[in-house]
């Protein structure tokens, strides 16, 4: 037993870099106004379900208008069971982690205007962990082994938070669909913040806006684009 627990550790120590991962599937809240010209992503730091305008000229835009981050309470949605100051502290955080993001490359307005983008952003889904059981699980063999099982079929470990989001750009002039997403991150069973039932989602939101920054860079044709580190 000793030799497995130090094994464990090891396997934790190495992993510990990894915050957040990628759930399997994810699913439809209604947010988005078609979801059949969606296509799977290609794994590196794509969506789950994506669309990109293959004639869009992301050089033209040099602004971006951000709505406020929506609550998309779904039937079922995990939302639901969250208090409401917490609700709108996530949503808040969201817009903060966005905004912060493209403002490196992107004047923020508030009107529309010429070279204008507007992104629209919902959060459909977001659960705490159970910190008590997600320390466990991060460090003993036999949590692995549960870890594992539910990370085959969902793509995020047992007792972890997780989170869901939609969003779309837009041409806020011509009301052209420019982009579309859909995805889910979890936990990675790291030992980093394990003990706020919160990070697990926070991460997440971190880790969608350092991509959405890096995806933009990557339109525009440049080739200092930054990828997100998680």
């Amino acid at each position: 037993m000793g030799e497995r627990f130090l094994l464990a550790l090891v396997f934790v120590a190495m992993t510990a870099c990894t915050t957040t991962q990628q759930a399997n599937t994810v699913g439809r809240s209604g947010f988005l106004d078609d979801y059949s010209i969606l296509q799977k992503g290609a794994g590196d730091r794509e969506a789950l379900l994506r669309y990109v305008n293959p004639i869009a000229d992301w050089k033209h835009y040099t602004k971006v208008m951000i709505d406020p981050v929506q609550l998309w309470l779904g039937e079922g949605s995990s939302l639901r069971d969250i208090p409401r100051e917490e609700r709108i502290r996530l949503t808040s955080l969201l817009m903060g982690k966005i905004q912060n993001a493209l403002l490196a490359d992107y004047r923020v307005v508030r009107e529309a205007g010429p070279n204008v983008m507007r992104l629209s952003v919902a959060l459909t889904e977001a659960e705490a962990s159970n910190t008590v059981l997600d320390t466990i699980s991060s460090v003993l063999p036999t949590g692995y082994v549960i870890s594992g099982t539910k990370s085959l079929t969902t793509g995020t470990g047992t007792f972890v938070g997780s989170a869901s989001i939609e969003a779309k750009i837009t041409d806020i002039e011509l009301g052209t669909l420019l982009a579309a997403a859909v995805d889910r991150r979890g936990g990675a069973k790291s030992l980093s913040g394990v003990t706020s039932e919160w990070n697990d989602v926070e991460e997440s939101f971190e880790y969608w806006a350092d991509t959405l920054r890096y995806r933009l860079c990557q339109w525009r044709g440049e080739h200092n684009c930054v990828p997100p580190t998680q």
